[in-house]
Formats: structure tokens, sequence, C-alpha cells
């Protein structure tokens, strides 16, 4: 498999995953225009085309707002759970929507993909695993605290895109209302810098060679800030040594093989 993020953060969250041999792919979540999204795709050498599905993972627009027209444009079915569905418009093409399940699986061109569910603030939200050839990447972002099947499939994973979301002192002194500081604190909002590496460091074996942090705050974080935390804690496991890098709010990422 190779894979890149296309986007991530509040403005806009999409990662690609292709079987390599194939050369066929799918997109968890498509949060920017279809537009922008041909434009990375194209620019990181991946054929829009040979996108063969979009994974939802909650109904955020941050997560959503370029599948209608991607979805049409290229006929391309969408997964996704009906409380996802029930929470806001997806696609006008109701022939393209597929619904999935908490621990099911689908099987495209050589990947397969489950979801699972996660603790965020909406319907019915998941994440995602793609597997093939006995390698694992995992897509975790936007959950609140590190669930029992959130743990699982870091256990699992030999690349993981996992949240990274704020630095706890940066929120509470920061500009952001109350209510948005509390939602984000919550057990049903994003994961600290602090959080994610302490799951990270207690959940990860020993073939995660490669951690990509995902979905940072640009008001309450830095990427500097993320690297030193996840850094700091996750070499205490003597038994640990992956990669870790950013996934950019407004840049794709360099492509990655699990």
């Amino acid at each position: 498999m190779r894979t890149f993020s296309l986007a991530s953060g509040s403005s806009g969250n999409s990662f690609y995953i292709e079987h390599e041999i194939s050369k066929q792919g799918v997109l968890i979540d498509l949060g920017i225009s279809c537009k922008k999204a041909c434009k990375l795709l194209e620019l990181k050498g991946f054929n829009p085309e040979n996108v063969k599905a979009i994974f939802v993972t909650h109904e955020h627009s941050d997560h959503t707002k370029g599948i209608d027209v991607f979805s049409r444009k290229f006929n391309v079915p969408i997964f996704l759970t009906k409380g996802t569905a029930q929470g806001t418009f997806i696609c006008s093409d109701e022939n393209l929507i597929n619904f999935i399940k908490n621990d099911e699986e689908v099987k495209i061109n050589g990947l397969n993909i489950r979801a699972f569910s996660k603790p965020h603030d909406c319907m019915d939200p998941v994440s995602y695993s793609i597997s093939s050839d006995n390698k694992t990447i995992s897509v975790i972002t936007d959950i609140g605290h590190a669930s029992k099947k959130v743990c699982e499939s870091i256990s699992e994973s030999n690349l993981v895109y996992f949240e990274a979301n704020h630095d706890v002192d940066m929120l509470k002194e920061g500009p952001y209302p109350i209510y948005l500081k509390k939602r984000i604190l919550s057990d049903q909002g994003h994961l600290s810098n602090y959080q994610s590496s302490l799951c990270l460091l207690e959940h990860s074996c020993k073939k995660l060679k490669t951690i990509i942090l995902s979905h940072l705050s640009e008001i309450n974080n830095t990427p500097i800030i993320a690297l030193k935390t996840a850094n700091s804690l996750i070499k205490e496991r003597k038994d640990l040594n992956p990669e870790i890098f950013i996934s950019e709010r407004y840049n794709p990422s360099a492509i990655f093989k699990p």
C-alpha cells in the first residue's frame, strides 16, 4: 500500500490509501473541494479516477464537504454509517450511498477496509483500518478519548494517522469561548498531544513503523509542540522506534508505505 494525507485540520480532512499493485485506492473522508482533491492527487502522482470508494468517518463538514461533487463526477460509492447519513447531507445521488456498520469490513481491489466505533460528539462516528498483504494502515482522528476499539486498532497498525489536536495549556489560555474549550476537552471532543502520545506509548506494537500526527489545531497547537510531546513519551518504549511526522492543514504529506 501507499498513502498520503491530502489535508488534515478543522479546515478539511482527507487521506488516500492505494493498493500498489492494482493502482486503485480509497479516500477516508473528503472535507476539501473536489477540485482541490483532484489537484493534490495528481500532484502526488495518483489518478483521481482510480479512487474506487470514499469512506466517511462522521458528519462534520470538514470531513464531508467535497464528497457530493467528487462521488458524482467519478461515480464513486460512498460508505458511511446510518447515523452519519442522518446527521448531514452527503450526496444527491442516493445510488452511490452504502451503509456500513461498526466492525464491518469492505473489500475493494485488494484493500480490506474495516470500520470501528470511536467516541466523538456526533451521531454514529467510526474510524477505519485498511489492510493488505499483512500490513495495516489506520486513520484515527476526531476522538475524545482512547476507547477500547481505538486502542485495539493502534495495536494492529504498521502505520497510523493519529489525532494530536491540541496542547492543553494553549487551549485553556487561548481565545476560544468557554463552551468550545469544554467541548474539545470532553470525552467526546479531541485528544490532546499528551493523551495522543500516551495512547501510542501504551498500545503500539513493535511493527508500528510510522506515526503521522493529524488534525492539529491551528490556534491551540504547533507541529513543534506536538512532535516534541510524542517523541518524549514514545521513546520510553525501548522496543518502539517509529518515525513520527505531521500531516499539515494546507499541504499534502509525503507518500508513505506501511
